[in-house]
């Protein structure tokens, strides 16, 4: 399943995003209103849930400076990623947007699609108030 937010302008330079995403303790601003729990267990990975969801426990999988921060599944029962792709667009102004990738049967999909979806727009709409 693949799942994209619409891009959003940010005015703030590509190395600004690229580092406030690479903070995990970032995260918890970027979350929705219907966020239930928000923890940090290290340096690169944290658990949080939406009301209604079980918990997820995200890490810090890999990144390209200025350009791509990957966020992935600590658990292997549901494998997805979540990236943020970042486009320079002057000097102090970016393109943001998240993409979420993952393996899951037709049952699931269909029951986290929506949710999911409404997710990722969140986090780029809120990554526009960094």
């Amino acid at each position: 399943m693949h799942i994209e937010s619409p891009k959003k302008t940010i005015e703030k330079s590509p190395e600004t995003i690229y580092n406030f995403l690479n903070d995990v303790n970032n995260y918890k601003k970027l979350m929705p209103d219907s966020i239930s729990k928000f923890e940090i267990l290290n340096e690169k990975r944290f658990l949080f849930a939406l009301k209604g969801m079980p918990d997820i426990v995200l890490e810090l999988k890999n990144s390209v400076p200025y350009n791509k921060v990957v966020l992935g599944a600590a658990s292997d029962k549901l494998p997805f990623t979540l990236t943020a792709n970042i486009k320079e667009l002057t000097e102090n102004s970016s393109e943001a947007s998240f993409e979420f990738e993952g393996e899951f049967n037709a049952m699931m999909s269909m029951m986290i699609k929506g949710p999911i979806t409404k997710f990722i727009q969140t986090l780029a709409e809120n990554l526009q108030t960094i």
